[in-house]
């Protein structure tokens, strides 16, 4: 397939284009006459796309349907999945932008950076040849690599793909190239992000994964519940692998590290608008402090663990003391 390419200073052509390329979005700029320029090439359910923008780009869009890969070459881009937390990434890191059923928002601050996207179903293939593997959907449940090791080879991957395969015709028009390279871009993401299909822990994360560990995480986020925290600091500071402590979590808890992290933020959110006045207290801005920067987003959350808006709590009568 001939690849796709666009370029433009008309914010409102760019948006068109980007709803047409990947789901339907709303997209700002900071100048006048913002410069993108966008390429694609295809190879059956996997895409690369090449972006510039000259400028620093809002957005909010919703769920792609496919996986969503992100390299980033120059420029910085602060990204929040809905239900999550904001991650910003830099030039050299290669992360899940976004998973293939959640609507996500943020800011692409200058950048210059690749969109990989494809199929999850590829990711279900995959994980079906793993010894003892369970038939459940399968999941990605962080955003960035495992470790810095996996990280570089997911990095290498594409640029395989995306440089020998992809800039080939040739080879990127053979069926059998097509699919192998599906597979293998499925296997490495599987391999560098954190997923149920290999949740099933090492012996040694296993050991790792202990209620010990466990509690020195807990107390590690609920002490710093209000600073920016990743999972490669949590993991710090229960003294295991990145690895150990997801186990840890879905083992003991349900749940994942960030999961957690996002209930505590939402506790002290409940609590900030149960005491706070609401004559000098926003709902936006007690949300923002624990993180949750689209109040949309937010509400929806709030309302599915309370029961009720954080409007509605901010404004509900003060709970008389017990006597």
């Amino acid at each position: 397939m001939e690849p796709l390419t666009f370029e433009s200073r008309d914010l409102g052509q760019t948006e068109e284009f980007l709803n047409k390329a990947y789901a339907r979005m709303r997209i700002g700029s900071d100048v006048p006459s913002p410069r993108a320029v966008i390429s694609r090439q295809v190879m059956g359910t996997v895409s690369i796309d090449r972006l510039r923008l000259d400028f620093a780009m809002s957005y909010d869009v919703n769920p792609l349907g496919k996986v969503c890969l992100c390299t980033v070459e120059s420029g910085t881009i602060a990204q929040q999945v809905a239900g999550g937390d904001q991650e910003v990434f830099g030039p050299g890191d290669a992360v899940l932008f976004a998973p293939h059923d959640l609507p996500y928002t943020g800011q692409i601050r200058r950048s210059r950076y690749h969109i990989i996207m494809f199929d999850p179903a590829l990711m279900q293939q995959v994980a079906g040849t793993l010894p003892g593997r369970r038939p459940e959907p399968v999941r990605l449940l962080g955003h960035r690599p495992v470790s810095a090791v996996a990280g570089q080879h997911l990095a290498r991957t594409i640029a395989y793909l995306r440089d020998d395969v992809l800039a080939n015709p040739e080879l990127a028009d053979q069926p059998l190239v097509v699919s192998t390279a599906g597979q293998l871009l499925a296997a490495s993401v599987l391999v560098a992000l954190p997923s149920n299909a290999t949740a099933d822990a090492t012996a040694q994360d296993g050991r790792d994964a202990h209620p010990k560990a466990l509690r020195r995480a807990i107390a590690h986020i609920d002490a710093h519940a209000d600073e920016p925290l990743g999972i490669n600091d949590i993991a710090a500071a229960a003294r295991v692998s990145t690895r150990a402590l997801q186990y840890a979590f879905r083992r003991h808890l349900g749940t994942t590290p960030l999961g957690y992290l996002r209930q505590v933020r939402l506790a002290h959110a409940h609590d900030e608008l149960k005491t706070n006045d609401p004559r000098t207290t926003t709902v936006a801005a007690v949300a923002a402090r624990w993180g949750f920067f689209h109040p949309g987003r937010f509400s929806l959350t709030y309302m599915a663990a309370y029961g009720r808006t954080p409007r509605e709590t901010l404004h509900a009568p003060a709970e008389a003391p017990p006597r």
